[in-house]
């Protein structure tokens, strides 16, 4: 058994900073020497990556739907056994989705901080405070952290309003200058960030002025977690090189994704078509979501399209994942209306939208067996071509379509390659 002091974060709705503090948490506890890890909760690119550069270590994803239970509970074990403090920050609000947050917390009894923005209320802080530890029996909650707190008199009227009894780690002031920015997606990719490290500086030096400066010696956050095998997938790829696109464009990656390729024996071979690097000598190539929309000219103009197009005419597999895939079609039409060329691999064009158009987790049954995964995009796709089959939602209706072109695989649904490692290997091999 590993034991570990272990947070959740978690907030009423979406947009009330919790990456934000997460990655303050993580960084202010970093500076006092604790080796940190952190997670998070259901299918995102974004947020890990801020909370990596925070904490020093990878991050991981966290879904009882599209990783599933034991997957959580082998790398929450594997956490537990090196690391002085986890820290798993929540997704959207604290009971939202299903399975959610709160479902997380409840499976592993991990001590849920409930962070409030509490910019445009006073009384009414504690009214949320207590929908949120008590609207479920049997959630492990701590207590609150309020947050974009105006004044001194402001943190001390919050604090007045909350139950009898009920934790309080402190008052954080609203930064501007610690905020992270963000786009369409969510956050910005960590890269993109220059000043990064100084904001997450800034972040940890309010952890530090707050009661949540010295949270693991105040309540004790020892959770036990069973010590579960961790399964070796039979190396189906040894011998194979894969080539990984990965850069501003492409950086929509699960490093639970790189773990399993290599588990399964292949060689990784990286490159940013954004800076200009060839494709690599390979087997296969990934080409993984991100943000072509907004780098479609250099994209037209560095390079890939032939290389990607030699590649499939020698009949060496592609899969190409939501941003990857709008690629692969004749054309990408950005927001503005104009086209751009892309690598013409799929006939037709992606459109960007002003609106979502899709979210949540889907399930694939493809021919190499069946993989769990999510979806997240603005665009559309104006294709003749006819999808080999549609992934399904957690409810069994339609999700996205699945193209197969030769031994070209194109989906704007994100595969969690863990969920079937032997599957993700036959997508891979020749």
């Amino acid at each position: 058994m590993s034991s570990c002091p272990a947070l959740l974060i978690a907030a009423p709705a979406s947009g009330q900073g919790k990456t934000t503090v997460t990655a303050a948490l993580a960084r202010h506890h970093l500076r006092q020497g604790r080796r940190v890890r952190v997670f998070k909760c259901g299918p995102d690119f974004l947020d890990p990556q801020i909370l990596a550069v925070a904490s020093g270590a990878p991050v991981y994803n966290l879904d009882l739907g599209m990783c599933g239970a034991e997957d959580a509970a082998r790398r929450l074990a594997a956490a537990a056994a090196t690391a002085d403090l986890i820290l798993v920050e929540g997704v959207m609000g604290l009971y939202d989705g299903n399975p959610s947050a709160a479902d997380i917390a409840c499976r592993f009894g991990i001590p849920v901080l409930g962070l409030i923005d509490a910019a445009a209320m006073a009384q009414s802080f504690g009214a949320v405070a207590h929908g949120l530890a008590t609207y479920r029996a049997g959630l492990p909650f701590a207590g609150v952290l309020a947050n974009r707190v105006g004044s001194a008199h402001h943190a001390a009227l919050l604090k007045a309003s909350l139950p009898p009894g009920m934790g309080w780690f402190g008052a954080l002031p609203g930064d501007a200058g610690a905020a992270l920015p963000e786009r369409h997606l969510g956050l910005l990719q960590a890269a993109e960030i220059a000043d990064l490290e100084q904001r997450l500086d800034l972040l940890a030096g309010h952890i530090a002025a707050s009661a949540a400066a010295d949270l693991p010696p105040v309540v004790e956050f020892a959770v036990e977690f069973g010590k579960l095998a961790t399964p070796t997938p039979e190396p189906l790829l040894a011998g194979q090189t894969i080539a990984i696109a990965r850069d501003a464009a492409f950086g929509f990656i699960y490093p639970a994704n790189l773990d399993t390729l290599a588990e399964l024996g292949a060689a990784l071979a990286f490159f940013s078509p954004l800076a200009g690097d060839a494709l690599p000598a390979c087997d296969a190539v990934w080409l993984p979501g991100g943000y072509p929309e907004l780098h479609a000219a250099r994209l037209d103009a560095c390079g890939l399209w032939p290389q990607l197009r030699a590649h499939a005419a020698a009949g060496k597999p592609l899969l190409a994942e939501c941003g990857g895939m709008m690629c692969l079609f004749e054309q990408l039409i950005d927001r503005h209306g104009a086209g751009h060329a892309m690598a013409g691999l799929l006939p037709g064009a992606t459109r960007m939208q002003t609106r979502l158009a899709a979210l949540g987790l889907q399930q694939a049954e493809l021919p190499e067996g069946v993989l769990r995964g999510h979806t997240f995009h603005h665009s559309r796709s104006e294709t003749a071509l006819a999808p080999l089959l549609h992934a399904r939602t957690p409810d069994g209706g339609e999700g996205e379509a699945i193209y197969r072109s030769g031994r070209i695989t194109a989906s704007y649904m994100h595969l969690y390659f863990p969920s079937n490692p032997q599957a993700t290997a036959r997508l891979f091999l020749p």
